[in-house]
């Protein structure tokens, strides 16, 4: 199993109004690298985009708990099949948030996606902050 963690932000608003940010996937759109992403769709529950340079990749909601986790997993769009669970840690006042990849990659696949995706992880965790600090 491959797993790939984001850093950890800390973000100046409480953990349910980060959750409620992160339920509609419309909003995903604004966590990505602006100029890398193109043919974005969204429903609200699911999100698919083309990553600049590689795959198209789908994701959709699949539960958690309100407010600490927001769970997703790859959709059928995606090259391989995924899970990203957003942790939101809130600590009076403030949340701190990362993210969590995991996969069950072959060396070679994990060889080639593990820095780009750990590079597209940090940014996510960047904008979250931005859009909400």
């Amino acid at each position: 199993m491959t797993r790939i963690e984001s850093k950890k932000v800390v973000i100046a608003k409480p953990a349910a109004e980060l959750h409620a940010f992160l339920q509609d996937m419309n909003n995903f759109q604004q966590l990505l690298p602006e100029g890398r992403i193109s043919e974005w769709q969204s429903d609200g529950k699911s999100c698919s985009f083309k990553v600049q340079g590689a795959a198209t990749i789908g994701l959709m909601l699949d539960g958690g708990e309100a407010p600490g986790l927001v769970k997703m997993k790859a959709t059928e769009r995606s090259p391989f099949p995924f899970t990203l669970d957003v942790h939101l840690n809130e600590d009076s006042g403030s949340t701190t948030a990362w993210q969590e990849f995991n996969a069950d990659l072959n060396p070679f696949i994990k060889m080639m996606v593990e820095k780009p995706l750990t590079n597209l992880f940090d940014h996510i965790a960047d904008r979250m902050k931005a859009v909400h600090g």
